[in-house]
């Protein structure tokens, strides 16, 4: 028998690990991950955290601002992944920060744009 077995939520090994697509910024990702994760999931959790807030009978000003902080680390993490495919700094995950025109720019050019074919500075293409 081997020794006691460690708990690793974030193994390096694993790329489809939904807890290291959504927390760790390292990496690359697909279109369809971003899809996925950073869009599907991440709404699908602002309505479920939203649904039980609103049975707890938190404020809304308190409820937003709580699901706010607590799903803004997995946005920017998946974001900053898919710029990271594109052969772009994970700090382009600032141009989301332009009102309006910045969210609309961030949504087609991560979830429409290819990413960089083969191998890049940020590593394996995420296919692979």
């Amino acid at each position: 028998m081997s020794g006691p077995r460690e708990l690793r939520l974030l193994d390096d090994d694993d790329s489809a690990n939904p807890l290291r697509v959504m927390l760790d910024p390292r990496g690359r990702v697909s279109r369809r991950t971003f899809w996925l994760y950073g869009v599907v999931a991440l709404g699908g959790l602002g309505l479920l955290g939203r649904a039980l807030l609103d049975i707890a009978r938190v404020e809304a000003e308190h409820r937003d601002a709580l699901l706010n902080m607590l799903l803004v680390w997995p946005g920017i993490a998946v974001s900053a992944k898919r710029w990271r495919d594109r052969d772009r700094s994970g700090w382009w995950v600032a141009v989301g920060l332009i009102p309006v025109i910045g969210q609309i720019w961030m949504l087609l050019d991560n979830g429409f744009v290819r990413g960089t074919a083969g191998p890049n500075r940020f590593g394996p293409p995420p296919l692979s």
